[in-house]
């Protein structure tokens, strides 16, 4: 018997090799495959015709026009220093102490009025004062300041006993004759409401603050105020804007830190705004608070909370109907334009107008505001100062020969030659004077930072900054003047804030003053000598408002017409001299002035002298 054979069959055994090797082979043949796919792709890809690049499509931009550059240079016009020599010792306090209120930073007004009756402009300083709770020194509190002109640009200092020597949070002023009694009386604005100051004659004051009716809430943050007659009733009555809702409570929530950790002043961005305040005058001394119904308390209409933000009013009949207008600076939120409905409201029109936004359409940090029939077709024009990297707008009504119900504006700082220079400095006080006296207003911005570190933050900028003085050159535009034609005295870089012009020493051609945070204010007289002739009018009111403010004035001499109107509210938390300074150049005579007073009186005088200041009544019939 045949014994079987332990090993496997051999043809099993190549049936197992046959299969190792048909998926060796299968395996080796995908991957083949593979490479074949990924070559071949990779060669279509790379081969391939390539589709020509889109032809780029190119649309040729016009660079804007810029204004015609001046021929001639802006007239050599010293302004000197006279702070001290005119006996000016007054030093601004903020009640700073380490806790970075945002008060502190805002500075106070200034103002120049006759408050003792005698025909020169006096000086007010306003000032802040200490804090509550501040550890004190013991020390007599700040009050403002007020100085009687006696005179070739001399001042005495007669605060003590004035009245006006009270211990408050001040930040502007506001003068006018509310009660029509010859004596300019004055409102304060602070921070706790506002106070009004009766003038009892020589230079005293009284609190009627109370009795009047316009002290405001104690939660008040007042700013820029006027006193304006809005129903052309022959008083005037009285604008109060607020600033934001703030208390020292409320600061220390907000918390802003400027690096994140140390404690800075906040901006407005962090505050509520505030509705302002509007007065009419009933006589008598007393003021009936018509501010809700009059249509200038504004909402947002998206949040429903009061939308401003009051740094700068101006009052001026904008649209030519005989009653007077509002024109209401805020500060990083619209501006804000008061149209006179002749029925004691006002329907605010910014925004329909061109006023509130920048040409952009942006908000802007708006601080000081001034308006003046600029041109020499008499045109009106709105100076605002604004924030650091902001240009000053210049907002100039524009014709409209389909006629609207209010004037349309267009900012044209750019076109004017005022943009760009305007563009880094933080600008506060702003106003517009003729200071050669050729006959074409000017305009003078004073500067400051409000972060004393600002410096080691952003490049170029500094916390003392100088004042920019542009020159008028009529159809050529503005430049700006130098330290060379004006003298070093003006462009002194200091914390700038509020800003005021007067005829100080009575030789015709306008001083102005400076204030500053937290230091000594700036006195410059004004030494022009170009034998430029001018006029000097003091319009009296006897059916309209004793100070004549809204009247309009129209001089012609040399053949050239210019455009003046009466009011003391300029500038930043300011008011200026009453009467109204019309330069003449070489032109010796005055072929006619027109004055058409807030009554509706119109009168045309021929016989008014040069280089004098005229007293001038309203018709009485």
């Amino acid at each position: 018997m045949k014994t079987p054979d332990p090993r496997p069959d051999d043809s099993e055994e190549l049936v197992y090799a046959d299969d190792a090797t048909v998926g060796r082979a299968f395996r080796i043949s995908l991957i083949l495959l593979v490479v074949l796919v990924v070559v071949g792709a990779g060669a279509y890809i790379w081969l391939r015709p390539k589709k020509a690049a889109p032809k780029a499509q190119v649309t040729p931009l016009a660079a804007p026009v810029a204004a015609a550059r001046p021929v001639e240079p802006a007239p050599q016009v010293p302004f000197a220093d006279i702070t001290a020599p005119a006996g000016i010792t007054f030093r601004h306090a903020n009640g700073a102490f380490g806790e970075k209120l945002l008060p502190e930073t805002m500075g106070s007004g200034v103002a120049f009025f006759d408050a003792d009756g005698d025909g020169d402009s006096d000086l007010l300083f306003v000032n802040a004062t200490d804090w509550p709770g501040r550890p004190g020194s013991g020390a007599k509190p700040p009050t403002s300041a007020l100085y009687r002109n006696e005179g070739g640009g001399r001042f005495t200092d007669i605060t003590a006993g004035s009245g006006l020597d009270v211990p408050l949070y001040g930040m502007g002023a506001a003068t006018g004759d509310y009660d029509n009694d010859g004596r300019t009386d004055v409102l304060l604005t602070t921070v706790g409401g506002a106070r009004l100051f009766h003038n009892e004659g020589g230079g005293k004051f009284r609190d009627v603050t109370a009795a009047a009716g316009v002290g405001g809430d104690p939660r008040d943050w007042s700013t820029a105020a006027a006193f304006f007659d809005l129903d052309n009733d022959g008083d005037l009555d009285l604008f109060v804007g607020n600033y934001v809702q703030w208390s020292r409570d409320i600061d220390a929530q907000v918390g802003y830190k400027i690096d994140g950790t140390q404690r800075a002043y906040g901006p407005p961005m962090n505050f509520r705004g505030a509705f302002p305040r509007l007065y009419r005058n009933e006589g008598g001394g007393r003021f009936t608070d018509i501010s809700a119904a009059s249509g200038v308390q504004v909402k947002n209409p998206s949040t429903g909370v009061p939308m401003a933000k009051t740094l700068g009013v101006a009052p001026m009949d904008v649209d030519g109907d005989g009653w007077m207008d509002l024109a209401v600076a805020n500060d990083t939120v619209q501006n804000l334009m008061f149209r006179n409905r002749h029925d004691g409201t006002f329907e605010e029109v910014g925004a329909l107008s061109g006023f509130a936004f920048d040409s952009y359409g942006n908000v802007r940090g708006a601080m000081g505001i001034d308006g003046c029939r600029f041109t020499k077709d008499g045109k009106i024009g709105f100076a605002i100062g604004n924030f650091a990297n902001e240009m000053t707008a210049l907002c100039v009504a524009q014709d409209t020969p389909g006629g609207t119900a209010h004037p349309l504006f267009s900012d044209e700082a750019i076109a004017w030659g005022i943009g760009g220079p305007s563009r880094d400095p933080l600008k506060f006080g702003i106003f517009f004077f003729d200071y050669d006296l050729d006959g074409r207003p000017d305009l003078l911005s004073v500067n400051g930072h409000l972060e004393e570190a600002i410096g080691k933050i952003q490049n170029g900028q500094q916390y003392q900054q100088p004042a920019q003085l542009f020159w008028n050159a009529g159809d050529a535009g503005f430049t700006p003047v130098t330290a060379g034609q004006s003298g070093p005295d003006l462009f002194r870089p200091i914390v700038g804030r509020g800003s005021a012009y007067a005829d100080v020493d009575g030789d015709g051609d306008l001083d102005a003053v400076f204030s500053q945070v937290a230091g000594a204010p700036l006195l410059l007289r004004n030494d022009q000598a170009l034998g430029n002739h001018f006029v000097r009018l003091k319009l009296v009111g006897t059916r309209s408002n004793r100070d004549a403010v809204g009247a309009r004035i129209k001089l012609t001499a040399g053949g050239q017409t210019q455009w003046r109107d009466v009011a003391s509210t300029r500038s930043y938390l300011s008011a200026s001299e009453l009467p109204v300074t019309f330069g003449l150049g070489k032109a010796d005579r005055v072929e006619s002035v027109e004055i058409l007073w807030p009554s509706g009186v119109r009168q045309i005088l021929t016989d008014v002298p040069v280089d004098r200041l005229t007293v001038i009544e309203e018709p009485k019939q």
